[in-house]
């Protein structure tokens, strides 16, 4: 008997082979956290991806939209995980609309509740 069901990969092996997080575990936690979306529904780690899914995925580096065009299981190089989607995700904002990196002055200890009220003030949050 002959398996013609289309090849799937769990969705935090994907992310990790092609390189959207550093490891694998980062990649199942951004999962459990409900950062990664395939074809906007949230989803768990162990979600199957197919080719032409639409993967968005929240990065430290910012949003990651993505269309599945190759499967991948095992971490390659930068060069050949490119092959593999294509990217659509929004390009960076401008430097004047990113909020400025709050710096403390060393030593100055713990920020109090009304310091920390003022940096997510500062943030935007």
């Amino acid at each position: 008997m002959v398996d013609t069901s289309p090849p799937v990969v769990r969705v935090d092996a994907w992310t990790w082979a092609v390189r959207i997080y550093s490891t694998r575990s980062i990649a199942a936690a951004a999962c459990r956290g409900g950062h990664v979306r395939v074809n906007d529904a949230r989803v768990k780690p162990a979600h199957p991806v197919r080719i032409g899914d639409t993967v968005r995925a929240l990065t430290p580096g910012g949003e990651r939209v993505v269309v599945v065009t190759g499967l991948l299981a095992k971490r390659v190089s930068a060069a050949v995980a490119v092959q593999n989607y294509e990217d659509h995700s929004p390009p960076p904002p401008p430097r004047e609309e990113r909020p400025a990196p709050i710096i403390r002055e060393p030593g100055a200890g713990r920020p109090t509740k009304r310091d920390r009220r003022r940096i997510q003030r500062l943030r935007g949050r």
